[in-house]
């Protein structure tokens, strides 16, 4: 079994940065795309960024240039480092490891609030 833990949001001002980080519990880590997801109010929930096992990396539009994600296989953990966020960035971002390429399951942290604020 799986389990995701998410650390790092807060409230920041714009122009910020924050890191957060998702604990991975669990074995075969990197049998998983790691990915970072995030839902607004009245929004739906959006793919931010993605990382495979072997780094390739994919990221939403429009936080390209502004946000990376980043994998350690040693401590199973996965980053995402944002940077000059926007009052847009406010949401509940939320950890993803999806391991049905390789016949595992998809798996869900329960979600760490970014608040972007003046």
């Amino acid at each position: 079994q799986v389990q995701l833990v998410e650390s790092g949001g807060g409230l920041v001002q714009p122009g910020g940065s924050l890191r957060l980080s998702c604990v991975f519990s669990g074995t075969m880590f990197t049998f998983y795309v790691m990915g970072w997801y995030r839902q607004a109010p009245g929004k739906q929930r959006e793919l931010v960024a993605s990382i495979t096992s072997g780094g390739k990396t994919t990221y939403a539009d429009s936080v390209k240039g502004r946000f990376t994600i980043s994998r350690d296989h040693g401590k199973k953990t996965v980053y995402l480092h944002v940077n000059s966020l926007k009052l847009e960035d406010t949401a509940v971002y939320y950890c993803n490891a999806n391991g049905r390429n390789n016949g595992k399951g998809d798996y869900w942290g329960l979600g760490s609030q970014v608040t972007v604020s003046s």
